[in-house]
């Protein structure tokens, strides 16, 4: 089954040379059409991605994942971007009965306290729905960018995520800050305001903070952890 997803994607990648974002998106949603699905967390990359995939009317699911801990910021931003695409996003929630034994036995913020508790936090509220909403998908498109950190900026922009058995596609991977921020202005998109006050990179509420400057874009998430532990599970690939 990899090895078959693995020359899809070669494949892919050859007919996707010299197309820009809006044409690629088109491409590949035809190809997979019924499987292609984006996962939104409402970044200004992600609001880019929606209005691309809206403004085509493309057969692709829009989900985010609602971890219970988010800013009212993120939810105000969710409910304009459903109104001016006249979106039903789809939400994907903890499993119920997992987080309440969590939290019952290590407290409402235990990820504070020790990584391994908040790697488990994560994976309850973020890894586990994720694959609940990828399962039985062929194509899952994101907004990770290079910027984003050292490690996203050596992606290939179309990729086997082995650990999900799904193709991935980064449409804005060499897209840089400026080019997202004119491309949300210019069209009067709706966006999270935190982002005009330092917030970066944005998630649960208890975990993110405003960046200062001469900061990296990680930085503000999970501040209290050494930089190399700062990755949610998403989008590891084993």
């Amino acid at each position: 089954m990899l090895n078959e997803l693995k020359n899809k994607t070669e494949l892919l990648l050859n007919r996707l040379q010299g197309l820009d974002a809006a044409k690629a998106l088109a491409l590949l949603s035809a190809e997979f059409e019924g499987g292609s699905v984006f996962s939104t967390s409402f970044s200004m990359e992600d609001q880019v991605i929606t209005d691309l995939i809206a403004g085509q009317h493309l057969p692709v699911k829009i989900f985010t994942l609602d971890t219970g801990r988010l800013f009212s910021e993120t939810y105000y931003v969710w409910s304009r971007t459903n109104e001016t695409y006249n979106l039903n996003i789809e939400a994907y929630y903890p499993n119920t009965t997992a987080i309440e034994q969590f939290v019952t036995k290590k407290g409402p913020n235990s990820f504070y306290d020790a990584v391994e508790n908040r790697k488990a936090c994560c994976f309850l509220r973020k890894v586990e729905p994720l694959q609940r909403a990828l399962a039985g998908n062929s194509l899952w498109i994101t907004g990770l960018r290079a910027e984003h950190s050292p490690v996203r900026g050596h992606l290939p922009q179309l990729e086997v995520d082995e650990s999900n058995t799904i193709i991935k596609y980064h449409p804005l991977l060499h897209w840089s800050n400026e080019q997202v921020r004119t491309y949300i202005h210019e069209r009067g998109i709706p966006y999270n305001t935190l982002h005009d006050k330092g917030f970066v990179s944005i998630g649960c509420q208890p975990c993110t903070r405003a960046i200062r400057p001469g900061e990296d874009f990680r930085a503000g998430r999970w501040w209290w952890e050494d930089k190399s532990a700062k990755e949610c599970g998403l989008h590891a690939h084993s």
